[in-house]
């Protein structure tokens, strides 16, 4: 009996100083992060989740992750993510989840996760990539744009440029049919 009160006093002691760094490590970070135990509920959230998905404490800690944001994280993906892929690969990385949130709007977020069975916690970062999505489809609209516009220029000078050539010919045609007059003109003036 008094073994497993020690190694429950041990695995006790371990999860609260893992759970202590990880939540040191979280509270510094730019990402949003999750913290959740073995049932899914939420052991502890990042400043910046406070932030960006606009959620108090209180709405979070302790909570079920589906239960987020009035079901809003009852997402299928992430479902699929915590349930099926997690317990099978312990890491997950680039996950990414879709999702139209009422306070927020639609989002992109890229998930990464963690499962550290030794102390039976799930680190969940979130890293919001809707901006930077819009901004690559813009580019790659703008950069379009310039490709046809080239593709226009390219054909305007492509086309002026035979126009020319064939200008060329002809003053060249010009050129030599005057050289041709003028040489028979020399040879009448001779035979005068």
């Amino acid at each position: 009996m008094k073994n497993n009160k020690a190694q429950d006093n041990i695995s006790k002691d371990s999860r609260e100083l893992a759970l202590h760094y990880m939540k040191t490590l979280v509270d510094v970070a730019r990402e949003s992060f999750l913290i959740l135990d073995a049932k899914l509920q939420v052991v502890s959230v990042s400043p910046t989740f406070y932030e960006n998905f606009h959620v108090s404490p209180e709405q979070t800690e302790n909570k079920f992750v589906y239960e987020l944001g009035n079901g809003q994280w009852n997402i299928p993906d992430l479902r699929n993510l915590l349930e099926e892929i997690l317990p099978q690969k312990k890491v997950v990385k680039n996950y990414e989840v879709v999702r139209d949130f009422e306070t927020i709007g639609e989002r992109i977020i890229l998930l990464n996760a963690r499962q550290v069975d030794s102390v039976q916690l799930i680190i969940l970062a979130m890293e919001d990539i809707t901006i930077r999505r819009d901004l690559e489809k813009k580019l790659a609209e703008y950069t379009k744009g310039l490709e046809d516009k080239v593709r226009e220029r390219t054909e305007e000078l492509s086309n002026r440029i035979k126009e020319l050539e064939e200008l060329n010919k002809s003053m060249i045609g010009r050129e030599i049919k005057m050289v041709e007059l003028k040489k028979e003109i020399e040879e009448l003036k001779k035979k005068q």
